[in-house]
């Protein structure tokens, strides 16, 4: 189609007959992401506030439809790069965040850790070093005042507030020790996200929620005793990371029925869904 024709279906979003303007919506949404740009402009130089509102539902759609498929497309891929998923997650807020950004941003983290780090240290005394820096002149801390506020789950948020919920602290903890070279890998403790520093010969936790704290496989023992459940290998073992991503999808459900926004609580489970696929849903 070209312009002309999409500027005439779009005058057609406040026809008062229901069927056409379904018709409508269905034919530009069939046109896919690249109408985005025009579909803007349009919304620009319009003066009707039904036309414009239906514009931003259109387009709220397809950025929805490109999100679920680069999602299924990096866990198709095997879901290497944890950083990549949860941009990926955050375009969901902010469809127009940039990867490479990010990148910069957790790249001067590891810098800034690196430059004070050595690597003839024991893996105790590795973590307590990050843990000083991190939690110190980073500045990085629980946001425990707006817990379930959905921008906990953004990386690009907490990157730049330095709050944010267990996982998002975790993830961006793991991502500069990886670049350090170190064995952590994220685990899936019921109602806490952790971390485990794991190699041939050792394995500890951290609770990055809680300043970096380090724990052992007793102190989780008794976690799981004190929440009355069965023990479960996946609460001491490394997860993988669409299982990170997964999790962060869960509390983004949870954040908007809190805070009672059903219908991004449902788009949320929809994206959720599109990673369960082949997989068996916990």
């Amino acid at each position: 189609m070209n312009q002309r024709e999409i500027k005439a279906l779009i005058s057609l979003l406040d026809d008062d007959d229901h069927e056409v303007t379904q018709h409508v919506e269905d034919k530009i949404l069939s046109l896919g992401g690249n109408v985005i740009p025009f579909l803007e402009s349009e919304w620009e130089e319009s003066f009707n506030p039904i036309i414009q509102r239906k514009i931003e539902e259109l387009i709220h759609e397809l950025q929805l439809s490109i999100m679920i498929e680069r999602l299924q497309s990096w866990k198709n891929g095997g879901g290497l790069d944890l950083l990549e998923g949860m941009w990926i997650l955050a375009t969901y807020l902010y469809p127009d965040l940039s990867l490479e950004k990010l990148k910069a941003t957790v790249e001067q983290l590891h810098y800034d850790i690196w430059i004070q780090f050595q690597d003839e240290m024991n893996a105790v005394e590795q973590v307590k070093r990050i843990n000083s820096l991190f939690f110190g002149s980073m500045n990085f801390a629980a946001n425990t005042k707006n817990f379930h506020s959905p921008s906990n789950s953004m990386i690009n948020v907490v990157l730049e507030s330095k709050r944010g919920n267990p996982i998002t602290l975790c993830v961006i903890y793991l991502l500069v020790a990886r670049k350090l070279g170190m064995p952590v890998y994220g685990v899936n403790l019921p109602n806490l996200f952790v971390l485990t520093y794991k190699d041939e010969s050792t394995q500890f936790y951290i609770n990055v929620f809680n300043r970096g704290i380090i724990f052992s496989r007793t102190d989780i023992d008794h976690y799981i005793a004190q929440l009355n459940i069965k023990s479960k290998d996946i609460f001491y073992q490394p997860c993988t990371n669409l299982e990170i991503i997964q999790r962060v999808l869960r509390n983004l459900i949870l954040s908007y029925e809190k805070t009672s926004d059903e219908e991004k609580s449902k788009e949320i489970e929809k994206i959720l869904k599109s990673t369960l696929e082949d997989n068996q849903e916990d």
